[in-house]
């Protein structure tokens, strides 16, 4: 290859991106929501809604956009965000925040593997696993 490849998860939403940078930028340190382009008049995603974004979540970069095409597919846990926590205090606070109108798929527990871990799927539907470190 000559040119460098740049490669970054990229989420599709159906009309929450903003919503979700927001919240996500706002649960971690190391996080910004940066380019944002919206469709505009005549173009054929609804006005205001999100072409495409770059953000950064714990120094993660990502992209996202709002697609105006409704699909037969979401998001799914095959594909997760894996976030090492520091200490009890964070992992519990992302477990909240990250579970709140969400649905928990492993409870933040001792699974043997580690002494806490919690699986959940964002109210967006994107799936986090919490591990304390």
């Amino acid at each position: 290859m000559t040119a460098k490849a740049q490669v970054r998860p990229f989420l599709m939403f159906e009309g929450r991106a903003e919503e979700a940078m927001r919240f996500y930028v706002s649960l971690f340190p190391a996080s910004e929501i940066g380019e944002v382009i919206r469709y505009g008049p005549g173009q054929p995603g609804p006005e205001g809604s999100i072409m495409k974004a770059a953000f950064t979540v714990g120094g993660q970069s990502l992209a996202c956009s709002d697609s105006f095409v409704k699909h037969d597919f979401t998001f799914t846990p095959s594909i997760s965000f894996l976030v090492a926590c520091e200490s009890e205090a964070e992992i519990q606070r992302l477990f909240a925040a990250l579970s709140e109108s969400g649905s928990t798929l492993m409870p933040l527990d001792n699974y043997g593997f580690s002494r806490r871990f919690a699986w959940v799927n964002d109210r967006f539907g994107v799936s986090w696993q919490l591990n304390l470190e």
